[in-house]
């Protein structure tokens, strides 16, 4: 199967006129009891991708541990379960930050139960906003009714490929990256959602138009790394480009934050909080060079690679 390598987008130049109001309000919904590190990283991660304005909406139990990662952030809490896991209920008094927000997100450190089956299935169907979907949030779809079916809005889903495989009911030990990507391309097109299948060249599809990312390295193989993603992914939406363009560069970025974060720590000791630590390097970079990787890089040894 061959891919055509795509042109990567850029962000737009700030206008001297802007506030943050200009470049949108993200609200990412996470976190439970014991899993609250996942959507910090995510919250951090779309501040420091440029998002304006940021408001995580996690259980009430935990909102306060959440509130102490970052002061930058906006919290707000929800109904939580018995468990410390947000509540079906927490749909209702989401409904106002739904729709006043430019991007929404969903999954980093929800947790699964069955009623967040119901409420990731509700979610799904009845946001209108772009909605990136990862993680806990991808798993919860996976165990609904109708899984990917019946998106009421643009949709981003950033699986790795056991949760890829979960979402199609494919076995993971039987799936190869060939057949994963040529059912991901099938099920972007059917479905009209763009889907990132992470992994050793993260493939991004809508469907239509489909390329694999040449950043990253073995190092960012790490907890956290992927919560870091889906913040930047909501940030670059928020920020105005389309849902494809987002998960493109974001993709890259965010690989290129790691080649970057290789190249100072080495692959062994990296973590996802680096990611963060050189996500700015990255982007300025990115506009500097034109995406081009940094020589000491991992990704520069492929930099001149074509997209299979």
């Amino acid at each position: 199967m061959t891919y055509h390598s795509l042109p990567l987008p850029q962000l737009p130049p700030r206008e001297l006129q802007s506030h943050k109001g200009t470049f949108g309000r993200a609200l990412l919904i996470g976190g439970a009891t014991g899993l609250t590190g996942a959507i910090a990283l995510s919250g951090m991660a779309t501040l420091r991708s440029g998002a304006g304005l940021v408001t995580l909406a996690v259980p009430d139990t935990c909102l306060q541990t959440i509130a102490l990662y970052n002061p930058c952030y906006m919290t707000l809490a929800l109904h939580s379960d018995i468990q410390g896991r947000i509540a079906e209920t927490s749909l209702q008094p989401l409904d106002v930050p739904l729709h006043s927000a430019t991007c929404v997100a969903c999954g980093p450190g929800l947790g699964q139960s069955k009623e967040l089956v119901e409420f990731v299935q509700n979610l799904y169907q009845s946001c209108t906003r772009p909605l990136v979907i990862d993680a806990d949030g991808l798993n919860n779809l996976a165990a609904s009714e109708t899984s990917v079916k019946n998106p009421a809005g643009p949709r981003i889903l950033t699986p790795h490929p056991k949760e890829f495989s979960r979402l199609v009911g494919q076995p993971p030990n039987t799936a190869n990256r060939e057949a994963q990507i040529s059912i991901a391309v099938e099920l972007a097109a059917e479905h009209n959602l763009v889907i990132v299948l992470k992994g050793h060249q993260t493939m991004i599809t809508d469907g239509t138009k489909t390329t694999i990312n040449a950043t990253g390295n073995p190092g960012m193989a790490t907890a956290g790394s992927g919560d870091v993603l889906t913040g930047m992914i909501t940030a670059l939406i928020c920020q105005g480009l389309s849902p494809f363009e987002a998960a493109q560069l974001g993709v890259h970025l965010h690989g290129y934050a790691g080649d970057l974060a290789t190249a100072k720590l080495g692959e062994t000791a990296m973590i996802a909080t680096d990611l963060l630590d050189f996500l700015p390097y990255a982007l300025q970079k990115n506009h500097a060079t034109d995406a081009t990787p940094s020589e000491n890089s991992d990704s520069s040894q492929r930099k001149n690679e074509k997209n299979r």
